[in-house]
């Protein structure tokens, strides 16, 4: 059976986030805000650039809805760095895909879009899935727990935001309300607490922004061609995603690890 082109547009997606999760791996000395700071610069390049190549007005028409998504965004984009940078990979991406739950719940009072029971019951066993995380990975504290938790809320607001914009906005002009926003709110703080990024650093940050600014355009598509339920629904493809790299990251680290303490012996 064929997907529709909503469900196409959250696969893409999906992969692209997948990506994005593991470049921020590689850069745990880098303060998550800063990330979201180079984050936004590539994606406000990138997003103003395609916006006047086809003649869009950047600043769309329904600016306080537009500026609500950008600050939801931020928020939920810095916790969730946050989080990335702190705790497993796959934990932190099975605590940002609560944010389906938060979505299709929240759509049901922002956007007046229904719920079968049968989804809220998947719903249920996935929060009951975070609660068995919280409880077997000792490497998964409360407090980012509660900050992984906070960043899909916040995530939730964001795409019901971006279905209420479904009618007026182009995907482009919401994705690019979110470097608008984030950036100088992400460069504020960098101005105090700026790490120098060294070599390899300056391409994996870059890469965050390209990756990231893929994603959130087919998300965004995502978001206004289908109902909340059904897309959010295959952002659950991503912990899976999120496991099998994870898997891969832990053994490079590893051979890493064990490669420094075979050269220290040596010497």
């Amino acid at each position: 059976m064929a997907l529709s082109p909503g469900l196409r547009y959250m696969l893409i997606a999906t992969v692209f986030f997948s990506f994005m999760n593991v470049t921020v791996k590689l850069v745990p000395h880098i303060p998550a805000i800063e990330i979201v700071f180079f984050r936004s610069v590539v994606s406000f390049i990138i997003s103003y650039l395609l916006l006047k190549g086809k003649s869009i007005p950047v600043f769309g028409n329904n600016k306080k809805l537009l500026i609500g998504r950008g600050i939801t965004g931020a928020i939920a984009l810095i916790l969730y760095f946050t989080t990335l940078q702190n705790v497993p990979l796959a934990s932190a991406v099975t605590l940002q895909y609560l944010s389906p739950i938060f979505t299709t719940l929240l759509g049901i009072y922002l956007v007046k879009e229904k719920i079968r029971p049968l989804q809220l019951f998947f719903f249920v066993v996935s929060f009951g899935g975070i609660i068995m995380i919280e409880g077997f990975d000792a490497r998964l504290s409360l407090f980012y727990l509660l900050i992984g938790v906070s960043s899909a809320f916040f995530s939730g607001i964001s795409y019901n935001i971006i279905r209420k914009l479904k009618q007026t906005e182009h995907p482009l002009v919401i994705v690019f309300y979110f470097p608008l926003v984030a950036a100088p709110i992400a460069g504020i703080y960098c101005l105090f607490n700026w790490v120098q990024p060294i070599g390899w650093d300056w391409l994996i940050l870059i890469s965050v922004g390209i990756f990231t600014q893929f994603a959130q355009y087919y998300m965004t598509k995502a978001y206004q061609s289908e109902v909340l339920a059904n897309v959010a629904n295959l952002n659950y493809l991503g912990i899976l995603v999120g496991v099998i790299l994870n898997v891969n990251y832990s053994h490079q680290k590893n051979k890493k690890i064990l490669k420094e303490v075979e050269n220290g012996r040596t010497q």
